[in-house]
C-alpha cells in the first residue's frame, strides 16, 4: 500500500504542477525549479508504478500501462538532454507528450474496477 501512497501523491504532484508549468512564463529560475521537481515526480511516478498491478496484467504483474511509465522515463530523458542542448521545442514536446501521458493515465484510474475509482465511487 505504500507504492499506491507514493505513485499518488508523486502523480498529483505531476498534475498539478504540470499544468503550471504549461500556463507559466518559461526560462525563468522558478521554471527551472519547478520543472525539475515536476521532472522527479513524474519520475517517481513512473518507477513507482512497477510496484503496482491489477487485473489486466498481461506480462507478470505488468500491463499494458506499464508501457506507458517506459514512455514517460524515456520522454523525460530525451526532453532534459534536448534542454540541454537547447533544443527547446523538442523539450517542450516531450514534456507535454508525457503531461498529458499523465493525464490520460490518471483518467484511466476512474474506470470501474480501479482502485481510485473504488476509492471516489464506492464500486
Amino acid at each position: 500500500m505504500v507504492a499506491v501512497w507514493i505513485h499518488l501523491l508523486a502523480a498529483l504532484w505531476a498534475l498539478v504542477f504540470g499544468a503550471v508549468q504549461l500556463l507559466s512564463a518559461k526560462g525563468s529560475r522558478r521554471h527551472r525549479w519547478l520543472g525539475w521537481s515536476w521532472v522527479l515526480a513524474m519520475a517517481v511516478t513512473a518507477v513507482s508504478s512497477f510496484w503496482l498491478s491489477g487485473d489486466l496484467a498481461l506480462l507478470g504483474p505488468f500491463s499494458v500501462i506499464h508501457l506507458l511509465s517506459v514512455w514517460i522515463l524515456v520522454c523525460l530523458a530525451i526532453s532534459m538532454l534536448a534542454v540541454r542542448r537547447r533544443r527547446l521545442a523538442t523539450h517542450r514536446n516531450f514534456l507535454v507528450g508525457a503531461y498529458l501521458g499523465l493525464v490520460g493515465a490518471g483518467l484511466g484510474t476512474l474506470a470501474p474496477g480501479r482502485l481510485i475509482s473504488g476509492w471516489l465511487f464506492g464500486a
